[in-house]
């Protein structure tokens, strides 16, 4: 089969010496659907922001369509008809669909003004073209993540894109949304689409690539059919080890409670209810997960825990102390918070690592500051930045970097290592390994486990029930606001969960 990009021998080093891609070469054909996968770090993002224009390679070549290329930005590859789909939807909130896709390259009429009703059939006509489900005047504010992520994919076909660049397209859908995105994509590849996409998911991408190519540490290792591939081989190829996959948690006895949630309601501004009467116990060396659809209050539940909404009633307590109240910073010496959006809470992305590292621990602990707590410690936080590092495998050139030049993964780790490093007996953890690989997830989980075995309690919300199976000791499921099953979790299947997740139970109104 002819290929339709060759990428021959391509290193990129970013300085001071950081080789995030060293000899790689890699083909991909007309009308397949590639994935690239591999632990952060691995230089997959690197690799297709090369292809892209986005980043120049230090050495090496492109052979586009059997010419030799160099794309100078994302403009020149557009026009060569490939294009981009960011993990971070990149839209205009209060433009309609059919606004967002043809801005830039607006048809115009008389005295060169907008044609807009030229502009709508053509973004009708694509939108019927590619059987996307869109309304092309729908304000984008108002629909869906994954109705956001076809208009992304919308825009780039509009410009009479071929080739489709994902970086981790299913990472901001709910389980419910990614076989419909899995049908479009392939529907396009029988088009003759080319589709390659990056993600950290092998089920998905055994599901449905038709080749995989695995990158280590800035190396390629292998390009395979997924046919001929498996999650256990997959993960060996990208870690350079076995994965474990099966639960690893001990039988150990719960110690004394440690967070409690009483009777606990909040409802949104426009008053309806969110959250309905919410009873949980979270006990010392004890995980309680909590598994539901997104959307069914779960995000609600950690806001409001974390002072960011205020309840209708009920009461929040660590230990002897009432939380419902008090200030955000008061509740971070009882709770650590992993939280799942970590651009926009979870960190200062225009920061440095470092800097990002010591919030909270320069406002609760001693040893970063001096001069009664005027002065930060700044050999302090470069010792705890090489620690984090260290112990969470941060691959990053140094502490005074910028935490944006991170990857979406090394971000998560940081954060990660700052939080489970404070001295907080309950530790609050929001999708907590969201965007990390096979690799990083299992160590991730070896570090929950460690916390739990020095009696620390946590709370865990996850859209990925096999996560919550192998951590958990008791599951709880919410469904429309409310906690709907209690279930140990040794006790109960993925089936149950799911179901109750769906459905609810026979008693609720």
């Amino acid at each position: 089969m002819d290929e339709l990009i060759e990428m021959q021998h391509i290193v990129k080093i970013f300085p001071p010496a950081l080789v995030a891609l060293d000899d790689v070469s890699v083909s991909f054909r007309k009308g397949e659907i590639h994935a690239l996968v591999g632990e952060n770090g691995a230089g997959k993002s690197t690799l297709m922001k090369v292809l892209y224009g986005m980043q120049p390679a230090d050495s090496g070549e492109m052979i586009y369509q059997g010419r030799p290329v160099k794309f100078n930005d994302p403009g020149e590859a557009i026009r060569a008809g490939i294009g981009m789909v960011h993990q971070e939807i990149l839209l205009i909130p209060q433009y309609t669909v059919w606004e967002n896709v043809v801005l830039g390259i607006e048809p115009v009429g008389l005295f060169d003004r907008l044609d807009a009703k030229k502009a709508r059939q053509q973004v009708k006509d694509k939108i019927a073209e590619f059987h996307f489900n869109l309304d092309p005047d729908a304000k984008v504010e108002d629909i869906s993540i994954a109705a956001r992520q076809k208009v992304e994919i919308l825009k780039l076909l509009f410009r009479n894109v071929s080739i489709l660049i994902m970086d981790e397209p299913t990472s901001v859908l709910t389980p419910q949304e990614i076989p419909q995105l899995f049908d479009e994509l392939k529907r396009l590849r029988d088009n003759g689409h080319t589709i390659l996409f990056i993600s950290h998911h092998l089920e998905e991408v055994l599901a449905l690539s038709d080749r995989i190519t695995v990158l280590r540490k800035g190396h390629k290792i292998a390009t395979l059919e997924a046919a001929q591939a498996s999650k256990a081989s997959l993960s060996q190829m990208m870690v350079g080890r076995e994965v474990i996959f099966e639960t690893i948690r001990q039988p150990q006895a719960p110690g004394q409670v440690l967070f409690e949630i009483s009777h606990l309601n909040y409802s949104d501004p426009a008053g309806r209810p969110l959250l309905k009467d919410i009873n949980l116990r979270v006990r010392a060396g004890e995980i309680i997960g909590i598994a539901g659809v997104e959307g069914n209050g779960q995000l609600e539940l950690v806001n409001v825990i974390m002072g960011l909404h205020e309840p209708a009633s009920g009461s929040i307590r660590a230990g002897q102390t009432e939380l419902t109240q008090q200030t955000i910073l008061d509740k971070r010496r009882l709770v650590a918070f992993v939280s799942q959006d970590r651009a926009n809470m979870g960190a200062s992305v225009q920061a440095s690592i470092s800097e990002n590292l010591i919030m909270t621990h320069h406002r609760l602990r001693k040893r970063f500051t001096r001069w009664a707590g005027q002065v930060l410690d700044s050999q302090q936080a470069s010792l705890f930045s090489q620690e984090v590092r260290e112990k969470f495998d941060v691959q990053m050139s140094s502490g005074e970097a910028v935490f944006k030049s991170l990857s979406g993964g090394n971000q998560q780790k940081v954060i990660l290592g700052r939080e489970l490093l404070l001295d907080a007996p309950f530790i609050l953890l929001d999708q907590p390994t969201r965007g990390l690989d096979v690799g990083s997830i299992e160590y991730v989980h070896r570090q929950i486990m460690e916390m739990r075995a020095k009696m620390r309690g946590m709370l865990l919300i996850s859209a990925d029930l096999d996560e919550l199976f192998r951590l958990s000791d008791r599951l709880l499921v919410m469904h429309r606001g409310k906690i709907v099953a209690d279930l140990a979790g040794g006790e109960t299947t993925i089936s149950e969960v799911g179901y109750l997740m769906l459905e609810g139970n026979a008693h609720e109104s």
